[in-house]
């Protein structure tokens, strides 16, 4: 009797092939993903940094921290991106408020969003902004740096603060000036809502936040260096 040789994969060597391929794939698309992420998230902290060396840049030239932008303009339109008009008391309102909104990319040449396409939310203490007086060596800032919502602090007093909501994005504006919905997680809505605490930690599966502050003696500092102060 002659044997038969059959060439070829059965059809179950061809499903543990098919499913062995599928698993590396998925795999490699998932690593890549977590790379891609990874780089955002750098990305992110680079624009952080310039952002507060711009805040710094800014204070040397006027004497003052900027205010926010009215987050509500979308891009390409009147005052997208312009930081309200400081007053004596602070900064001129809008239909949002007025010390907290979007970090005035346009007044500060900055990158309008963060690596994910949201854009960032600025507070800064209303005697850093307002147009006279101008700050002294003897102020101090209002904003309040905490390690969880209801935790201990990381930094008190602060003139500002500027946030990247993430790759989630709750709460963060678009450059269509639509805000993102809220956030279930409690940290994330401390760093949404309007008043002056804020929380920075390490990033959880449900916490994205990337926050930045500006102490007052970081400011203070290069205003001396600068012969803007006292």
């Amino acid at each position: 009797m002659k044997t038969i040789n059959h060439d070829g994969f059965t059809l179950v060597e061809m499903a543990i092939v098919l499913a062995l391929i599928a698993l590396i794939l998925g795999t490699g698309l998932t690593l890549l993903s977590a790379q891609q992420d990874q780089r955002r998230i750098e990305d992110t902290k680079a624009r952080l940094n310039d952002a507060r060396d711009a805040l710094i840049g800014f204070s040397i030239v006027n004497g003052r921290l900027p205010c926010p932008a009215n987050p509500t303009i979308a891009s390409g339109t009147a005052n997208a991106g312009i930081a309200r008009t400081a007053i004596a008391t602070g900064c001129t309102a809008d239909a949002v408020g007025t010390i907290q909104g979007d970090l005035p990319w346009a007044t500060l040449g900055l990158p309008e969003t963060d690596a994910w396409g949201h854009r960032f939310t600025y507070r800064v203490t209303s005697k850093f902004a307002r147009s006279t007086p101008l700050f002294t060596l003897s102020d101090d800032g209002d904003i309040d740096i905490g390690s969880t919502a209801a935790g201990n602090d990381l930094a008190n007093n602060m003139p500002a603060v500027i946030v990247s909501h993430g790759i989630n994005g709750f709460r963060a504006y678009l450059p269509s000036g639509q805000q993102l919905p809220a956030s279930a997680d409690a940290d994330e809505t401390e760093n949404a809502d309007i008043d002056t605490n804020f929380v920075s930690k390490a990033l959880t599966p449900t916490f994205d936040d990337q926050v930045i502050w500006l102490s007052q003696y970081t400011l203070f500092n290069r205003m001396v260096q600068a012969g803007k102060l006292p």
